[in-house]
């Protein structure tokens, strides 16, 4: 299965690390500083031009790549978990 995370950019679930809000997790200097270091190394990688709302680590080709993303990470989790929903 796999995640649209926007514009045409899906990522398949099993590769997902994590889903974030962008927000609040830049109350935290660590999270500031993890974001900054990993743009800095080319691992950033923005979706569209506007605002991001949410962040996604994923391990993409045995790389780990950070996504920002567009789409609320409520929206995201709610997107994943109705994937794994079995009746």
């Amino acid at each position: 299965m796999f995640l649209h995370l926007g514009e045409n950019v899906v990522v398949p679930l099993k590769d997902i690390i994590g889903i974030f809000d962008i927000e609040t997790s830049m109350y935290s200097s660590d999270t500031t500083q993890f974001l900054r270091m990993a743009e800095e190394d080319g691992f950033v990688q923005r979706i569209t031009k506007e605002k991001p709302k949410s962040f996604i680590i994923a391990e993409v080709d045995k790389k780990s790549k950070v996504f920002l993303s567009p789409i609320s990470s409520a929206t995201l989790t709610k997107r994943s978990e109705t994937l794994y929903y079995e009746p």
